[in-house]
């Protein structure tokens, strides 16, 4: 009988992923957009490396301020969000995500281009269900990056709200419900809506490793008003979460 390989030290240890143990920083920005991922890798680290690339996803590995940074995408909603995440921490050692997604404002006084902070998450997703946990489980960011980021935003005078976000399972413009469902979450004080935050705190909770999602609103869904979503315009995003690494 032959001895079983421990998964978490396996050469390439799951399918999905498929970079080898090692190729992965223990710090990852996780923008949902391969293409911002790509673009973030080329314009701010230094000796990049792509040290996976499965369904298109590319995972790029390099140095920011001398610290080793990964720099990968998430794919859209919870359930992508969700196996990636739980194959970064669980899998490859990875100690701290920073998502850099965009988002929905749902109150007035966040203007399109601005930064959100999610403190912490709500959710109309049956994602934490599996945990078997015996009542709401309401996640929140691990404080010292949140602290940090806000911190960062801060000395650069940048806009930054911090507090709750809701994660939804269904794109608000889609949703057959209508208006109503993201303006009873805004009526609870969500500065935001966004599709992956809450599977990210979820399985950092239960990896007992660190998360802070920082989100840039591309529209107010109040005021209607929204910017281009060129690469450029998430560049202060971009640099707040490398400056946690």
């Amino acid at each position: 009988m032959t001895e079983k390989k421990s998964s978490s030290k396996a050469a390439i240890p799951t399918p999905h992923i498929r970079a080898k143990f090692g190729q992965i920083a223990p710090t990852v920005i996780l923008p949902g957009d391969g293409g911002r991922a790509e673009w973030t890798a080329q314009k701010f680290l230094s000796n990049v490396k792509i040290v996976s690339d499965v369904r298109n996803i590319k995972v790029f590995t390099g140095t920011y301020n001398s610290k080793p940074v990964t720099i990968m995408a998430s794919g859209m909603g919870m359930p992508s969000a969700g196996i990636y995440v739980h194959e970064l921490y669980n899998f490859y050692g990875v100690q701290k995500i920073i998502r850099t997604g965009t988002c929905g404002a749902l109150q007035r006084k966040i203007a399109p281009g601005e930064m959100v902070f999610a403190m912490s998450v709500s959710t109309d997703s049956n994602y934490a269900s599996q945990f078997e946990l015996d009542g709401t489980f309401s996640p929140s960011a691990d404080f010292e990056l949140l602290k940090n980021a806000a911190d960062f935003a801060l000395s650069q005078k940048r806009k930054a709200h911090i507090g709750m976000v809701f994660s939804s399972d269904f794109l608000s413009s889609y949703n057959a419900k209508g208006e109503r469902v993201w303006k009873s979450w805004a009526k609870m004080g969500a500065l935001a809506q966004d599709m992956e935050t809450y599977a990210l705190y979820c399985e950092a909770a239960a990896a007992q490793k660190k998360a802070v999602s920082i989100l840039t609103a591309t529209i107010n869904l109040c005021t209607k008003k929204s910017i281009e979503s060129t690469y450029e315009a998430f560049s202060p995003m971009m640099l707040t979460a490398l400056q946690l690494a």
